[in-house]
């Protein structure tokens, strides 16, 4: 008995390509986005967005990071290493390595920046809730 329909098994055509990969997952075309608000007013100034897979840092200097104000105060996570260098008047958090533990104080200060950023991640997820960003790139 011949059976011509599908069996749910994959068939190979020969028994040197035995070991290809027969089912992949499609690659999809993401955007990483970057929003910057302001503190206080929680309005959001500008929305950056870059195709791929792009570092935060890499879309900051590419977008803004030359013409930002030393006046004003940027709060980041540490996506954002070596912000410091471009930008005096930053804040990003401390990291705690294998040789180096934090101490209270440096946990103090960690935790006081997470409180102010906040606000970004709540922006955030109103953001991804309303699909704002969350379609792809075509």
């Amino acid at each position: 008995m011949h059976n011509s329909g599908c069996s749910g098994k994959p068939h190979r055509t020969s028994k040197n390509r035995s070991k290809r990969v027969l089912f992949r997952k499609k690659k999809r075309h993401t955007l990483k986005t970057q929003v910057i608000i302001e503190e206080k007013t929680r309005e959001i100034i500008d929305v950056v967005q870059a195709k791929g897979s792009v570092h935060d840092f890499k879309i900051y200097k590419d977008s803004i990071g030359k013409i930002v104000d030393e006046l004003i105060k940027i709060l980041t996570d540490l996506g954002y290493l070596g912000i410091d260098k471009l930008h005096l008047n930053s804040l990003i958090p401390i990291k705690e390595s294998k040789n180096h533990k934090l101490t209270k104080k440096e946990k103090m200060f960690n935790k006081k920046l997470a409180q102010r950023r906040v606000i970004i991640e709540h922006i955030n997820a109103k953001i991804k809730t309303f699909k704002i960003t969350a379609y792809p790139y075509r």
